[in-house]
């Protein structure tokens, strides 16, 4: 109790009930993909509060919580928030943080990790804020329990996120753990392989639909592949795996349990699906199929090594959507320079009647092509600023190609 009182009154800043923004949760995601993340936050039960670059702001009850985690494709991670408080002075942050009841949360045997973020905040050091943050919590559980929890910077068992802007900063408990991109059966990728969430928003975002035939000429490691197959057969992007959440003291396992079977008994079958693969290195190609083998779809989507400019489509109509290189797998500008018009004679000569799709992180590349694009739709792969072009492909060869000073 003397504790207890010691540590209100030295702490001249306290998260205040009040003081929380009306939000519960808060998921991040791609920049570029907010849109999707809310439509999906707003299925598994969330009521949206807003959206903020690269995220959206939403209450969740325990239900929501682990819908959104095991049902968003979109998503990178789902934080709890826990606490909120505005502050003046760097030891402020410290004091805040020990007045939090993280013993009520999950156990001393647990293992944490804290990581910080900030915007625009008066921070001398990230490091040094994050080291406090750490010894405040652990000094927490000494005074409550006499014992503090261990710190595993690599897989703990409690991620504690907390974000700074110029005059407040944000506590968070991490409810997924792991990033909600990694699905959990992916073992392998390719040099220029992107994040599954990026993926499942590229196959969301070009508005193909389940059934329609659909085309990676140039598929790496499968990750556009996986997405689209597990669209299409509406099984849920983290069935195959574990979330921090379950490591907190109000983890219900039974509802969780109804959860993941409510989501099972939503799946369709397993059959041969109109989705198709392709890439002209066999290592690399070798990974798409022991990933899709770890994923169940080994014997239902097609795979064959070739040259993508070699390829005829599949179907004589359907959706492409590829992630083609702009530096890293063919080499320098000049080698690129020459393949971008071929990629477009290409498009233009064997899939007319089709929608293409590339992502490109290089706004002159694309021009090569001698296509217009119809959407152009900013995006972010990483922190690499990408447009997502769309191409309805019409029958004949490129008459003018642009001059290859464009890019040197």
């Amino acid at each position: 109790m003397k504790s207890e009182t010691r540590r209100k009154s030295a702490h001249p800043v306290r998260p205040e009930r009040d003081a929380l923004p009306p939000a519960s949760h808060f998921a991040t995601c791609p920049r570029g993909l907010e849109n999707l993340l809310e439509a999906e936050l707003a299925a598994a039960g969330a009521s949206i509060v807003r959206q903020i670059p690269a995220g959206v702001l939403f209450m969740a009850d325990a239900a929501a919580e682990m819908r959104a985690n095991l049902t968003s494709r979109i998503a990178t991670r789902i934080l709890r928030k826990v606490g909120y408080t505005r502050y003046h002075k760097e030891e402020h942050i410290y004091r805040a943080a020990l007045d939090l009841p993280w013993p009520d949360w999950f156990d001393v045997h647990k293992t944490i990790a804290v990581k910080v973020g900030a915007q625009n905040a008066p921070l001398k050091s990230l490091n040094f804020i994050t080291l406090k943050i750490k010894d405040a919590i652990c000094d927490r559980f000494r005074e409550e329990t006499r014992e503090r929890p261990s710190v595993d910077t690599e897989s703990p068992n409690v991620p504690v996120y907390a974000f700074f802007t110029p005059d407040a900063v944000t506590f968070y408990l991490d409810t997924s753990g792991e990033p909600l991109f990694r699905r959990g059966f992916k073992r392998e990728a390719s040099a220029a392989s992107m994040k599954e969430n990026l993926a499942a928003g590229l196959v969301m975002l070009s508005g193909w639909q389940p059934g329609t035939p659909l085309f990676d000429p140039m598929c790496g490691a499968g990750t556009i592949l996986l997405e689209a197959a597990d669209i299409m057969l509406n099984r849920a992007p983290g069935r195959a795996r574990h979330f921090a959440f379950e490591h907190y003291r109000d983890f219900d396992a039974a509802l969780w349990k109804r959860i993941k079977l409510e989501a099972q008994a939503r799946e369709k079958p397993l059959a041969p699906l109109p989705i198709f693969g392709a890439d002209s290195d066999r290592w690399v190609l070798d990974k798409a199929r022991n990933n899709l083998a770890n994923a169940g779809y080994d014997t239902v989507i097609e795979l064959q090594v070739s040259d993508a400019l070699a390829l005829k489509p599949p179907r004589p109509s359907g959706t492409l959507i590829t992630n083609p290189p702009y530096g890293e797998r063919l080499g320098d500008a000049d080698d690129l320079a020459d393949w971008y018009p071929q990629l477009g004679d290409w498009l233009k000569k064997n899939f007319s009647g089709w929608d293409a799709w590339i992502i490109s992180g290089d706004p002159l590349l694309p021009k090569l092509m001698g296509l217009k694009a119809s959407r152009r739709i900013p995006l972010f792969n990483g922190q690499i600023e990408t447009r997502f072009l769309h191409y309805k492909v019409v029958a004949g060869y490129m008459r003018d190609k642009p001059p290859r000073e464009v890019i040197e």
